[in-house]
């Protein structure tokens, strides 16, 4: 088996010892050609070649952004020599291999890999062995000529403001831990517009809401975690169905703590509340803003825009896991 394993030199939880030894390890069990992501873009461009070279898998060692990439690079191949096969549109894909090195690893984690990155490349190597696959579905937006994948989340609004603080701390040299997220999420939150929501929320067979002050798009759960603690606003949302939508139209300091509450709670109950808006299974929808909002995906702050569309890409990648 033929192998890219894309690396992420600056991933937050690794060092070039055990990398080095992540390396070795695949290195023993499959063809290996090893590429360090040098820009952003990069993993994405290079993950795009991956099956015109004739690679069979394509390895990333880093974070939720590494991985975003890589998936939309498998999903947006360059000279491809065959398509999909079938209704199975992942068959005519390199399979995927995560290794988390981020500071969150939620897709990893959704996948159930362990969240450490030596452990991960074990289980991974047991998949291999044993020729384990699971195909899942993922997001897609849509935007001004522009469309993206996406493995876990995607959101607008309030949760993608605190994206673009943290990664503006990032840019600064520091590191997004999960308890900086928090108290970001805390002091944007005290700064916040919370009179005037600016989304509308339609789709095919769906009532349109008005009035939305934030909306949190899911392709599974857990949303995120802080620290081991999973955070789950749409815990019927899976790899296998369409996509989740929990929608926030009150960012009173009472509902917010009132929610915050519920979805720290480990429960397979939907949150519940008049100010809430959900949406289960759906294959489509959109969020038409009339002013700019801030947009996020994976964790990837993405600028502010005023309509995105979304949609469920059922059997997009086999994931060795």
């Amino acid at each position: 088996m033929r192998a890219m394993l894309l690396v992420n030199p600056k991933a937050t939880t690794t060092n070039a010892r055990t990398r080095d030894v992540l390396i070795r390890a695949l290195g023993a069990a499959v063809e290996l050609s090893v590429e360090e992501t040098g820009y952003r873009g990069h993993a994405a461009a290079t993950a795009a070649t991956a099956h015109a070279k004739g690679f069979d898998v394509v390895a990333v060692l880093g974070g939720d952004g590494t991985i975003n990439e890589t998936v939309n690079g498998l999903l947006n191949p360059v000279d491809s020599p065959d398509g999909p096969v079938g209704n199975d549109p992942s068959a005519g894909r390199p399979g995927l291999i995560v290794i988390p090195g981020g500071s969150a690893n939620v897709f990893a984690r959704g996948l159930g890999l362990p969240n450490d990155p030596v452990e991960a490349t074990g289980a991974v190597l047991e998949a291999l062995r044993e020729g384990r696959r699971r195909t899942v579905g993922l997001g897609q937006a849509l935007w001004e000529g522009h469309s993206r994948y996406f493995t876990f989340c995607a959101g607008m609004g309030y949760d993608a403001e605190v994206v673009r603080a943290v990664e503006g701390l990032r840019g600064t040299g520091r590191k997004a831990t999960p308890t900086r997220y928090v108290n970001t999420a805390l002091r944007h939150y005290l700064a916040t517009d919370k009179r005037h929501p600016a989304m509308r929320l339609t789709g095919p067979g769906i009532p349109a809401v008005e009035g939305v002050f934030m909306a949190i798009i899911s392709n599974t759960s857990p949303w995120t975690y802080v620290g081991v603690k999973p955070v789950t606003p749409t815990p019927w949302a899976s790899f296998e169905t369409g996509l989740d939508l929990l929608g926030l139209k009150r960012m009173g300091p009472l509902p917010i703590a009132a929610l915050i509450r519920r979805i720290l709670t480990e429960s397979d109950a939907l949150p519940s509340g008049k100010h809430l808006v959900q949406l289960h299974d759906e294959a489509e929808f959109t969020l038409t803003a009339d002013r700019p909002v801030a947009f996020q995906l994976d964790g990837d702050y993405l600028g502010e825009r005023e309509t995105v569309k979304f949609r469920s890409t059922p059997n997009a990648l086999q994931v060795l896991v």
